[in-house]
């Protein structure tokens, strides 16, 4: 990671632990020091009165389901993982100038279907839990004593009411306290736009909604500056003053001209600071910060996906929100390492599937370069959201509009998911269909609109939004182009190795989807179902989704190399064996590919069996060599997927594979059989953390024999123990049929290695892991600094 991104990633983290203060508005952090309880359904004021030692003291964010023991009664959208109902409970006292300051409280997301109470007041029921949510609760604070917020989290087991992913738990996301004046900006209340840009100029254009809470007339002064990413300040607006009447809203606008723009884009994401402050007879009442940048983006017909006038291709991960044993309750540090290895890998798009994302993860996407499809749902008038659906879809929409319209990294608005209105012959869904897009248009119109149509989809419904995305339907997309030259495709479900046939999706062509999308200009790109292993979609013993390109421990698999040759331009060769004896958890048929591992151990009863190796590359050439004897040398054009295939007589010892460009070896893979384990090797991503609670360590656990080679066929039981400000978050394997709970600090490994995650506390000094691997002398033991 380069340090200006990492000297940006450190300033988010400091913001998102720390009390802020702009101007007058104070943002205070409450993620720390919460009380909790699980499957009480109490009244609200009775659950206050009971005592602490009843409850357990929890960080946000919080999901409780993942700690829970797995259960086949559970359903296995939600990972045979139990829901329940929860309740937390948070004592703040005011600060001696809070009398005169307005005070709500916002959360970033809560699972699902919660209550909020101050003092016992109820505050609001919000059942949608992929949503921002802010309550006032200024008439209902006692400044003399303490304050009790409490919050009620139903998420209810029964199989209409669960979503068809592993969602988590309680209030899963971060929570703050917003004190501002009485004459202050509304929550998401900037939003900026780029209508003109050339290389010379941009014009930017500035939307403020102010909100008066008082009940006399106020008149309010509003300026805007500009700096760029090295904190210059580069232009400024005149000041508009404007008439706000009581307990209401006003709107300004303002148009500002910034000079020689830098613009935003996958490679260089600069990104501008907009700060917005508010005046009251020139004092000042409000300060309000806003990152946007300068872009123009587009999808077309003919030409896929335009981003600042050159065409892009989207190489895209759909992704679920969870991690491992964190569940869905993301520090900053666990998206983060995702982003960064999804870069690595060449992906330059994600799609949020099915689910607006955590407000840092788009943060994180504006500074790392990433493009964005941020859908808002999954279904419409069916599954868990269905009865929510009249009431609710308008404001959760807009929740996500307020909140994401800033963010260069959004280039698509999503409405909706396979949805059931796709197979309706009638034109209700299309009308529905419609009518969510007109909406999104009204309050946001500088983004297309799109929606995921699925297989036998009619097609009149894949003909109503901005762009239609195509779920494992690369065929008829091909089909519908030349039928519907107007329209504009994307890929927002893309398989891993197989592809469907016209009328026939389960055809199982062996010509990797990746191949139609690449050879077509007017596909915008694609997005891989999915790129991570997840939580969730599972069928018992399996409590996950087995089939992404990384797995949960985010360790890339020998599938995986064919999309990375393809996306990168840096030369690469990889060597894996194809053995239909292999077990790994297969998932469902249409995501599954040929078992395939990355190891040189085999079976003592193979020697001299002629088995199928496999190299894929994005050389020209490979030179295969055995025991550093020539296989021979082929030409990649010669074998579909850019894999070439081999036929091996096993003998152990080396394998390797050299990549060859021209004339010169630029690539080089090998793997040796390795004898049996006698040393564990733990590696930490990194060793120096932050004391603030949130802050982790990942780190990698290995079984290597005498010459420290990797043992990937004789795998052993890994025990972790901590001393210091740290905890252990769990200990986990690649292998999602494990019997035990995702958090405990054992596990066996699976083809050699397993994976540690460390949390620290908010007390600086030294943690210290040991780790004890069954059979082995020695443990490993490493040491991480908190500061």
């Amino acid at each position: 990671m380069n340090k200006k991104l990492h000297t940006l990633i450190a300033a988010l983290l400091l913001a998102a632990a720390t009390t802020t203060t702009h101007g007058q508005r104070k943002i205070v952090d409450i993620d720390y020091d919460w009380k909790f309880i699980l499957n009480q359904d109490n009244p609200a004021n009775a659950l206050i009165e009971t005592p602490d030692q009843t409850w357990q003291t929890v960080n946000l964010p919080h999901d409780w389901s993942i700690s829970q023991p797995f259960n086949p009664q559970y359903s296995g959208s939600n990972g045979h993982l139990p829901g329940g109902i929860g309740w937390y409970r948070k004592i703040f006292k005011c600060e001696k100038d809070d009398r005169n300051r307005h005070i709500t409280v916002q959360f970033d997301g809560i699972y699902s279907r919660s209550d909020v109470y101050i003092n016992g007041h109820p505050l609001g029921h919000t059942p949608y839990g992929f949503r921002q949510i802010e309550y006032d609760l200024t008439p209902y604070l006692n400044h003399n004593g303490d304050n009790i917020l409490a919050v009620r989290v139903n998420n209810p087991e029964q199989h209409d009411s669960v979503a068809r992913w592993y969602t988590g738990a309680g209030i899963y996301r971060h929570a703050r306290l917003i004190k501002t004046t009485d004459a202050h900006i509304t929550p998401n209340g900037t939003y900026v736009t780029t209508p003109h840009i050339n290389t010379r100029q941009a014009t930017v254009n500035v939307a403020t909604t102010l909100k008066n809470e008082t009940h006399k007339t106020k008149t309010l002064t509003v300026k805007h500056t500009v700096t760029d990413d090295k904190g210059t300040l580069i232009t400024q607006s005149d000041k508009q003053t404007i008439n706000v009447t009581p307990t209401d809203t006003a709107h300004t606008n303002h148009t500002l001209t910034i000079n020689n723009p830098k613009l935003w884009s996958t490679q260089t994401p600069t990104l501008y600071t907009l700060q917005t402050k508010v005046y009251e007879n020139n004092k000042l009442k409000d300060t309000y910060n806003t990152t946007f940048g300068i872009r123009t983006c587009k999808f077309t017909p003919d030409s896929g996906f335009i981003l600042n006038g050159q065409q892009i291709k989207l190489k895209g991960f759909c992704l679920h929100q969870d991690d491992a044993s964190l569940g869905t309750a993301l520090p900053l540090r666990s998206i983060e390492r995702k982003l960064q290895i999804f870069k690595d890998f060449g992906v330059n798009a994600l799609r949020c599937s099915h689910n607006p994302p955590a407000p840092e993860f788009l943060d994180l996407c504006d500074r790392m370069g990433f493009l964005v499809i941020d859908e808002a749902f999954d279904k419409w008038k069916s599954g868990y959201y269905e009865k929510y659906f009249d009431a609710w879809w308008q404001d959760d929409l807009k929740s996500m509009l307020l909140r994401d319209r800033n963010h260069p990294s959004v280039i698509l608005w999503s409405i909706g998911n396979e949805l059931q209105e796709a197979w309706d012959p009638s034109d209700a869904g299309c009308q529905r269909a419609t009518t969510l897009q007109n909406f999104v248009h009204s309050f946001e119109p500088t983004r297309q609109v799109c929606l995921a149509a699925q297989n036998n989809h009619q097609t009149k419904f894949s003909g109503v939004t901005d762009v239609i995305g195509y779920n494992y339907l690369e065929a008829r997309m091909l089909n519908d182009h030349r039928n519907h030259p107007q329209r504009c495709f994307v890929v927002t479900e893309e398989l891993p190795y197989y592809r469907g046939a016209e009328g026939n999706i389960r055809s199982y062509d062996t010509d990797n989807p990746w191949n139609i999308i690449a050879q077509n200009n007017f596909i915008a790109g694609g997005f891989l179902w999915t790129g991570t292993d997840y939580i969730g979609e599972a069928t018992w013993p399996s409590h996950g989704w087995p089939t992404g390109l990384l797995d949960i421990c985010m360790i890339e698999k020998p599938r995986a190399t064919f999309h990375r040759a393809l996306w990168n331009d840096t030369p690469i060769v990889k060597i894996a064996v194809r053995d239909n004896t292999f077990e790994p958890d297969h998932g469902r048929d249409l995501w599954q590919w040929p078992p395939l591992a990355a190891t040189w151990n085999l079976p003592q009863s193979y020697q001299g069996l002629v088995i199928e190796v496999q190299t894929t590359t994005n050389c020209q050439r490979v030179a295969l060599y055995l025991n550093g004897k020539e296989m021979g040398i082929r030409q990649t054009a010669d074998y579909p997927n850019h894999t070439i295939t081999w036929a091996v007589p096993y003998t152990p010892g080396v394998i390797q594979a050299r990549g060859i460009n021209g004339t010169d070896t630029v690539a080089v893979h090998t793997l040796q059989t390795a004898g049996p384990p006698q040393t564990l090797k733990a590696t930490p991503d990194r060793t120096q953390l932050t004391a603030d609670g949130q802050d982790l360590s990942y780190i990698q656990l290995e079984l290597h024999d005498n010459n420290d080679i990797l043992v990937p066929d004789d795998d052993r039981m890994i025990h972790a123990t901590i001393e210091g400000p740290g905890r252990i978050v769990g200990l986990i394997n690649s292998d999602l049929r494990r019997t035990h709970p995702l958090t405990d600090n054992y596990d066996e490994t699976n083809l050699g290695r397993a994976m540690a995650i460390v949390q620290t506390t908010r007390t600086p000094g030294t943690i210290t892991l040991t780790f004890t691997a069954e059979g082995l002398p020695q443990p490993a033991t490493i040491e991480l600094q908190s500061r």
